[in-house]
């Protein structure tokens, strides 16, 4: 590995971090680290460069963060910026990754679907951007039916329970990605999709892509007057409870793809889903809670605005840090798309391949 490198992180809730940098005879030269972070004092940004200076090139996050952090003055403050961010960045570099503003992004905005060709929707549209064919894409579902959405590996009869899900007229579905269920209700649920090269991820480990991927919602959020993080490995939470929860499946045919996507409580009728779900003492336990009812805290309580105007505000922000524009489920697509919700995700044999 030689020659010169450039790579670029946005530390989720933080600042950009910058890296230049040469790789010569399997280690790191010329170390540049820039950015719009706060750090002090002034000196700790040459020793952040040296620490980086002569590192082997396959050295990983925690081990460039460790050199880092090793050879910082004792006094040091970082605002913005961290260790492991820098670490990021480098690994960015040497993979060769792509930023955000690379792209020119798509938006799809469609009608309401059934959720099992929400399903169908997810692999094709990914699978579309592997292979080169669509550019990155922002989907935001409507849905058209009630759901339970369960991960690809979870067992049927361990999640729902079959005779409240029947009562209530709720679908049950299995996505592509795993995680846990979901429970939807058309007006009182935000869902959307980010189909996007494998390019944008590399260099992040599999945790942090979710916090990347969804650094722009928390920024939505905020500017409506939530304070929400990413609550490891996929949930996004607030002071008041959790308001969605994402998931992730990666496409490795053509170039290479990743779909996230994530679902988030804009209400919800916290009687019937625990009625339909069947939530486990030992989740609760994990959640710190003693109560389902309390793990969700809904997006129409703490931003007093209405669903349509949540995801207008959401699609706005997204627009103004990367840019979007204007598309659609394309005619072929949506053939694919229908095909494979009737054969795959419409299927008991797909529902309950966990049984």
């Amino acid at each position: 590995m030689h020659g010169a490198y450039h790579g670029e992180y946005k530390v989720p809730g933080g600042k950009l971090v910058v890296v230049d940098l040469d790789a010569e005879d399997g280690v790191l030269r010329n170390v540049r680290v820039a950015g719009d972070f706060f750090l002090e004092p002034d000196e700790a940004i040459l020793a952040i460069d040296r620490a980086l200076e002569g590192a082997p090139v396959d050295t990983d996050t925690p081990g460039l963060a460790a050199r880092i952090d090793a050879a910082l003055p004792p006094d040091t403050r970082m605002f913005g910026l961290t260790s492991e961010g820098v670490g990021v960045a480098v690994r960015r570099a040497l993979a060769h990754a792509t930023d955000w503003t690379d792209y020119d992004w798509q938006l799809i905005h469609e009608p309401p679907q059934s959720p099992a060709l929400h399903m169908a929707l997810d692999e094709v549209l990914t699978a579309e951007v592997a292979a080169g064919r669509r550019p990155p894409t922002l989907r935001v579902w409507e849905w058209g039916a009630p759901a339970v959405v369960i991960g690809s590996f979870q067992s049927l009869r361990n999640e729902v329970d079959p005779e409240a899900a029947g009562r209530h007229g709720i679908q049950v579905v299995r996505r592509i990605s795993g995680g846990g269920a979901m429970f939807i209700e058309p007006g009182n649920t935000i869902t959307y999709s980010l189909s996007v090269p494998d390019a944008l991820v590399q260099g992040l480990s599999f945790t942090d892509s979710y916090a990347y991927l969804d650094d722009w919602v928390l920024g939505a959020l905020g500017a409506m007057g939530v304070r929400a993080w990413y609550q490891p490995l996929n949930d996004i939470a607030t002071d008041a409870g959790k308001i969605a929860g994402a998931a992730q499946k990666r496409i490795v045919t053509g170039r290479g793809a990743v779909l996230h996507h994530v679902t988030m409580a804009y209400d919800i009728d916290a009687d019937k889903m625990t009625e339909v779900l069947r939530i486990g003492r030992e989740k609760l336990s994990d959640k710190g809670t003693k109560s389902a009812k309390k793990r969700v805290d809904p997006l129409r309580r703490q931003t007093g605005l209405p669903r349509e105007a949540v995801i207008e505000r959401m699609i706005a922000s997204f627009r103004g840090r990367y840019g979007l524009s204007e598309g659609h489920v394309t005619e072929d697509e949506l053939t694919r798309a229908k095909e494979l919700a009737e054969t795959k995700f419409g299927t008991e044999e797909w529902t309950a391949r966990v049984p």
